[in-house]
């Protein structure tokens, strides 16, 4: 039988979930018609800049997200940019599948600066993310995987195991790089220093691993399009874990993670933004305000998630 005392912490407990869900506010930012924004990358300090990819456009948008107003800096003819960071140096870097080249612009210029890859290999460009050698490390949907050193501006490329859906990539805090294949539905850890790639197989068969993001103490975030799951690997413990999202039909698209180990999701057929809570195991959705918004891809800042409606030429945020 529960105690009272043990009633009251229940309660409590109870009472501080819902006020963090109370605090957490929906706001959205209109973008020029036709963007069709696909990824977003904030600035970390409070009240940057907010960048994103105008795929609709060849171009790098930035929201000034204190007064609204947007500026597009245009990446050249042909462009079609995919994914977008901000780098260790505060400037956003492009991966640009329509140039099939590396973009940096600089954030007080605006000037732009392309590393073409190699020209035997058309990869898909998708998405990017930095070693702690301020390498940049790329991926290709066409089956291949890459790094650019920015000081020396050498481009080299691997063909990726396992043939085509090189995706998502993301950096553990120790320096590790993983990538997710879409099209694989498997994770990859890369070897830095040779540049080979490791599969790693999700217990769920032909889920769609399409991206992965780490959290504070290195587990491995993934987001199942397939299966609508959003699932965790342990790299200590080789261990997998997995949780479906809620609703009927889940499309998993997106996976960000907050600076309290909060997992924050897409998911297609909700039309939301989802937030899991790994300790509780809980679920909480955040609706578009737009029919099928269909955002593509999240990442944020501290108190902020950031998300891009490419069907709705939005950027949205959720503070909390």
């Amino acid at each position: 039988m529960m105690t009272l005392i043990n009633r009251l912490g229940l309660w409590l407990s109870c009472l501080a979930f819902a006020a963090v869900a109370e605090a957490a506010t929906v706001r959205y930012y209109e973008l020029p018609r036709g963007a069709r924004p696909h990824d977003v990358a904030p600035d970390p300090k409070p009240g940057g800049a907010v960048w994103y990819t105008a795929q609709g456009q060849g171009a790098l948008g930035r929201l000034d997200p204190m007064n609204g107003k947007v500026e597009q800096i245009r990446l050249g003819e042909g462009s079609s940019p995919h994914g977008v960071i901000v780098g260790p140096d505060g400037a956003p870097w492009v991966t640009d599948s329509g140039l099939n080249a590396i973009v940096r612009v600089d954030p007080a210029t605006r000037e732009v600066k392309r590393w073409p890859l190699p020209d035997t290999a058309y990869a898909n460009l998708n998405t990017a993310t930095f070693d702690r050698s301020g390498r940049l490390w790329f991926t290709g949907q066409a089956g291949f995987h890459g790094r650019l050193d920015p000081t020396t501006g050498k481009v080299e490329m691997w063909k990726s195991p396992r043939g085509s859906g090189p995706y998502g990539i993301a950096t553990t805090p120790s320096g590790e790089v993983y990538y997710a294949s879409l099209a694989g539905s498997h994770i990859a850890r890369i070897d830095l220093a040779s540049g080979e790639a490791t599969p790693i197989d999700p217990p769920t068969p032909n889920q769609g691993a399409r991206r992965v993001w780490s959290d504070s103490t290195g587990r491995l975030w993934v987001s199942e399009w397939h299966s609508g799951n959003v699932s965790r690997y342990d790299p200590a413990a080789r261990t997998w874990k997995a949780w479906k999202l809620p609703g009927t039909s889940p499309r998993t698209y997106s996976v960000w993670v907050d600076e309290r180990d909060k997992v924050w999701l897409t998911d297609f057929t909700a039309n939301a933004i989802v937030r899991f809570d790994p300790e509780t195991e809980t679920f909480e959705s955040f609706p578009s305000s737009a029919r099928s918004a269909s955002v593509r891809q999240m990442a944020g800042r501290s108190g902020e998630a950031w998300g891009a409606e490419s069907g709705a030429d939005r950027l949205v945020v959720v503070s909390y």
